[in-house]
């Protein structure tokens, strides 16, 4: 499924959306250049789980934990793992295979340990269409969005 977005308003909307609709134990992939609006969708992901505290990307922490809303969040950015091994240092597995639900920031950065069941979310800029429009790919979902 594709989705076109013009604002990061609308970017935070989808996001809200599909935090509304997830289970316990979605696995979300999200990739997309630096600066094109992974944490904004994240914010709207949290806020559809009813998560009212702030939320920022773990850039240095790899991982953050939310748990006053619906169901817990686990979001994580992977940019600057070194080793897949820091991921083992962290237990994620216990996230990955809980009762949250994940939202991975570059994942594709560790391929090789995530869940076969992976969602896939794909954000992309295009400035010939403007600044803030975004092509946003969602793979492994059904069409209720």
């Amino acid at each position: 499924m594709q989705i076109e977005t013009n604002s990061a308003n609308e970017t935070y909307l989808l996001g809200k959306r599909m935090g509304q609709l997830v289970e316990s134990g979605d696995v979300f992939s999200i990739v997309g250049d630096l600066g094109v609006g992974k944490t904004v969708f994240t914010q709207g992901f949290a806020k559809g789980l009813n998560i009212e505290e702030p939320i920022n990307s773990p850039t240095f922490t790899i991982v953050q934990i939310y748990e006053e809303g619906r169901i817990p969040l686990y979001h994580f950015d992977v940019y600057r793992i070194g080793d897949i091994e820091e991921m083992d240092e962290i237990g994620y597995e216990d996230y990955f295979y809980g009762k949250g639900v994940c939202l991975i920031e570059w994942a594709n950065l560790i391929e090789e340990i995530l869940p076969k069941n992976i969602k896939k979310i794909i954000i992309e800029k295009d400035l010939k269409k403007g600044f803030d429009y975004r092509k946003i790919t969602i793979k492994g979902i059904g069409e209720e969005l």
